[in-house]
C-alpha cells in the first residue's frame, strides 16, 4: 500500500478523528496544481477534506518549503489568530516533503471566482476576516519561533530581485495581447521598485498569507468567509494582503467607489483585536503603498505555473488589469520610490 492509499483508508483515517471508521469514499476534488485533494465520505455520511503531494518525488523536494508553511500553519498558528480557515484535524509533514493535511469540510461553501471578480459585501467579509489573521499577532516577535516564518533581509530576496525583471518579461510574453500596453509599462515599472519596496516598513509586520485572493477563499451561504492554501505564509507588511485581495477582486469602479470604506472596516476590526497604535490614515497609505503585491505575486504565479491553462491567463490577465489600475490611481509606484 502507498502513503497516499494509506492516508485514505479507513483504519489511518479513523485513528486521525479518534473514532471508528467503517468504510472510505474518495474524490479527488480540484486541479492539483502542487497537491491532490480529496473529499473522503465516511459510512456515517460524514465528510473530510485531505490534502496530500503530488507522487513524483521532484515536485515535492521542489515544493517542500511551500509544504512546510502550510502544516506549520495549522499546527502552531491556526489556533492563535482568529482568521477562519477549515479546522485541521491532524497535519504532518517529513524532511522529503511528503505530507498530509486532514481538514473540515466547509460545504457548501464554495471557492469565489477570480475573473468575475465579487461583490463589495463580499469584499467586506474578506477583509474583515483577514483582520482576524493580522490581529491578534500584530507585531508579534515570537512569530520567528515558527521555522517557516522569518523577516526577509537584504540576502533573502537577492535571488527574487534576480529573477523579477525575467519574469515579468515572461509574463508579458505568455499572456501577449491579454495585457494592455498602458498595464504592461505600469509592470515594467514595478521592477526596480520591488527591492525597496520589499525591504520597507518592516516595523509594522504581521502573518501576511501571501495569495488571499477569491479562488483561495470560500463564501457560505450565510455570508461567512473561510481561507484556504496556506502554501505562501510569511511574515511582512500586514497591508500587503489587504492591497491584494481589493485591488484583485472588485472591478475598478468598485474598488473606486469602495475601497476607503473596505479599509476602514478592517482597520476597525484590527482594533477590536487590540491593535490601536495604528492611525487610520497609515493604514491607508500602507494599503496604497502594498498594492506592488499584485504584480509581484501574479507574475510569478503565472511564468512559473507548472499547469498553464486558457483560463488561468485570463485570470492573471485579469488580476494584474485592476491591479495595475489601482497602481496607477493611488500613484503606488510614488509612495514605494519614496522610501
Amino acid at each position: 500500500m502507498n502513503k497516499n492509499t494509506f492516508y485514505l483508508s479507513p483504519d489511518w483515517l479513523g485513528g486521525v478523528l479518534g473514532r471508528p471508521v467503517g468504510s472510505v469514499e474518495a474524490e479527488q476534488i480540484g486541479t492539483g496544481q502542487i497537491g491532490t485533494c480529496f473529499r473522503l465520505r465516511m459510512d456515517d455520511g460524514d465528510t473530510v477534506l485531505v490534502k496530500l503531494p503530488p507522487a513524483n518525488a521532484g515536485e515535492r523536494e521542489m515544493m517542500a518549503g511551500a509544504y512546510r508553511a502550510e502544516v506549520r500553519f495549522y499546527q502552531q498558528v491556526a489556533s492563535t489568530v482568529a482568521v477562519r480557515t477549515p479546522y485541521c484535524h491532524h497535519a504532518e509533514i517529513d524532511e522529503t516533503g511528503d505530507f498530509v493535511i486532514v481538514m473540515e469540510d466547509l460545504a457548501p461553501a464554495v471557492p469565489g471566482e477570480q475573473i468575475a471578480g465579487c461583490t463589495p459585501e463580499e469584499a467586506r467579509a474578506a477583509v474583515v476576516n483577514l483582520a482576524g489573521l493580522h490581529g491578534p499577532r500584530w507585531c508579534d516577535p515570537t512569530l520567528t519561533e515558527v521555522d517557516s516564518l522569518s523577516l526577509n533581509g537584504p540576502e533573502e530576496i537577492e535571488l527574487l530581485l534576480e529573477m523579477y525583471g525575467p519574469t515579468t518579461e515572461l509574463f508579458l510574453d505568455g499572456l501577449g495581447d491579454l495585457v494592455s500596453p498602458e498595464d504592461a509599462a505600469t509592470l515594467r515599472a514595478c521592477v526596480p521598485a520591488i527591492g525597496p519596496w520589499l525591504l520597507a516598513r518592516q516595523e509594522r509586520f504581521g502573518l501576511v498569507h501571501g495569495d488571499y485572493r477569491l479562488d483561495n477563499l470560500l463564501f457560505s451561504p450565510t455570508g461567512e468567509v473561510a481561507a484556504v492554501d496556506w502554501q505562501t505564509l510569511s511574515l511582512a507588511l500586514p497591508a500587503r494582503d489587504l492591497a491584494y485581495v481589493i485591488a484583485t477582486s472588485l472591478s475598478v469602479e468598485d474598488r473606486r467607489t469602495h475601497e476607503r470604506d473596505l479599509v476602514a472596516a478592517y482597520h476597525q476590526a484590527l482594533v477590536g483585536y487590540g491593535v490601536t497604535d495604528y492611525p487610520a490614515e497609515l493604514c491607508w497609505e500602507d494599503y496604497a503603498f502594498a498594492l506592488l503585491q499584485v504584480p509581484l505575486v501574479a507574475t510569478f504565479g503565472c511564468a512559473y505555473s507548472t499547469n498553464r491553462t486558457e483560463r488561468g491567463d485570463r485570470m492573471f490577465a485579469a488580476m494584474v488589469a485592476r491591479g495595475c489600475t489601482a497602481i496607477r490611481d493611488l500613484d503606488a509606484l510614488g509612495l514605494a520610490s519614496a522610501q
